[in-house]
């Protein structure tokens, strides 16, 4: 038995019937403990040809002094709005290498939408609010999905093929070794997987104040 697939023990795959030629996949993410893991991307990466690609958009809010969601999943090419719905004013930046950009201080929705157009992993954070902070992943294809907070997520209308399994978490240990499955149009044994996460660090949010910022 493989290191990788020694590592299947906390990530359970359940392959439901859809209709011909594509399935809906149930994830089930857990800690080596046990415990369920949310905000996990779960990534299904085509083994064979390219993966579709299309136009999307995606929205990441600025609320209570806080983003909303914490982790986003994009395909690459997608456009990301970042409303501000607080009174406040946000100045939201990111200098990852998959995607640099600042929106400086403003209020309401930005004229333009940020265009993610590369792979890879960003952090985003806030020049006045140093406690805010969020993560978007831009991968390759259109079949991921984040788990909730029982540790579940579903990929629907997967073809059926051969596909590189990946998983990602911002506070992940260590990378997950990627494992290569199979998807049919019938129930499969169920995979498991664990991935070893630390806790989200701990920022102190004051008081809000009264000023513009």
């Amino acid at each position: 038995m493989t290191a990788a697939w020694r590592l299947l023990a906390g990530l359970s795959v359940v392959v439901f019937f859809r209709h011909a030629g594509a399935a809906d996949l149930v994830f089930i993410v857990h800690t080596p403990t046990g415990s369920p893991v949310e905000n996990a991307a779960v990534v299904l990466e085509p083994l064979v040809g390219k993966a579709p690609t299309g136009k999307s958009s995606a929205i990441i809010e600025q609320r209570d002094r806080e983003f909303v969601p914490y982790v986003t999943i994009v395909q690459k090419g997608t456009a990301v709005e970042f409303p501000n719905r607080d009174k406040l004013k946000h100045h939201v930046y990111s200098f990852s290498p998959a995607k640099t950009f600042e929106l400086k201080l403003y209020s309401g929705k930005p004229g333009t939408p940020v265009h993610f157009d590369k792979t890879g992993e960003v952090a985003l954070g806030c020049n006045i609010h140093d406690w805010m902070e969020a993560h978007v992943l831009v991968v390759e294809t259109p079949w991921f999905a984040k788990t909730g907070n029982d540790g579940r997520a579903r990929i629907t209308q997967v073809p059926a093929g051969h596909y590189r399994l990946r998983l990602w978490h911002p506070q992940q240990k260590i990378t997950t070794p990627t494992t290569d499955i199979d998807v049919k149009l019938s129930p499969q044994q169920p995979l498991a997987l664990t991935l070893d996460v630390a806790p989200r660090p701990p920022r102190p949010k004051p008081p809000a104040d009264t000023g513009g910022y």
